[in-house]
């Protein structure tokens, strides 16, 4: 990011990136469902692509691992069993751990600000009881978290996991925590961060995952 106030280039998305986008939301959000099988003809004419630029795309999910190939039947969406859902969060601890160290060293100061927008955000989601807007806000602090290290292979490892969390979550929001405790939970992260405390930071963030992985495996009561 430039200085405040410098013209910088706006980057230009391809076609097959746009695709990609799409595909990525649809799965997320569940309009293709776990499982589902992808028919090039019905998606190229929903999306209003060619199926060239089509093809490229779901490829790409395919090797980001949010589609699965069958040989002689297509592409499906994937199905995340629990043992997928504690790997998920295992592998985020692991990036975001790494993103929090990076963050304590040297991008402490633009991480609070970015952290306390997206904590506002989330904030905001709750106060309305929005589960959908919640989702979004958590997610969103997650993004803002990896993306504050400086690293763009954390940050384009963490995309992909935070969809299929994003998946999950869909599958059981049950057990998704209870607005206020949500805020509480990100508030203590920023307050670490506010407070340049990297072993607090790290304990916190290690819970955050631990705990959601406990929340999804329990059966509902």
């Amino acid at each position: 990011m430039g200085r405040l106030g410098e013209l910088e280039p706006v980057p230009r998305r391809s076609t097959v990136e746009i695709i990609s986008d799409e595909l990525r939301s649809a799965i997320m959000y569940g309009s293709l469902a776990p499982g589902s099988q992808l028919g090039e003809a019905d998606l190229a004419a929903r999306l209003g692509v060619s199926r060239g630029p089509l093809r490229e795309a779901m490829q790409r999910l395919v090797q980001e691992g949010l589609l699965r190939s069958e040989p002689h039947r297509g592409l499906f969406v994937i199905t995340l069993a629990e043992d997928d859902v504690e790997d998920v969060y295992l592998a985020r601890l692991a990036i975001e751990r790494a993103a929090c160290r990076m963050i304590m060293a040297r991008n402490r100061g633009e991480a609070l600000v970015r952290l306390t927008e997206a904590l506002d955000a989330l904030m905001e989601a709750a106060g309305q009881r929005d589960r959908i807007a919640m989702s979004d806000a958590d997610q969103a602090f997650h993004q803002v978290l990896v993306a504050s290290s400086g690293s763009p292979r954390l940050e384009r490892m963490a995309h992909t996991l935070l969809v299929e969390a994003r998946m999950c979550l869909n599958a059981l929001q049950e057990k998704y925590p209870e607005p206020d405790d949500l805020v509480e939970e990100h508030r203590k992260l920023v307050e670490a961060i506010n407070d340049g405390d990297e072993e607090r930071l790290l304990r916190l963030i290690e819970e955050h995952m631990t705990d959601s992985i406990e929340r999804l495996r329990t059966p509902a009561v």
